[in-house]
């Protein structure tokens, strides 16, 4: 009758991460950084963000 799995979906996750990282490019690009790497680096954290959340 109701769904037993209590965890967000997808799309939850990729809100939450991408967010999360994009305060920090924020930052770094505030601070002069080039906004290649900045994006990069927000990639690389949310999808590091939403693998480990989505396995432990």
């Amino acid at each position: 009758m109701y769904n037993n799995d209590s965890r967000p979906g997808w799309l939850n996750d990729v809100i939450v991460a991408g967010a999360g990282a994009g305060v920090v490019t924020t930052f770094a690009l505030a601070r002069g950084q080039n906004p290649w790497v900045a994006l990069a680096i927000t990639a690389f954290a949310a999808t590091a963000a939403i693998v480990i959340n989505r396995n432990l």
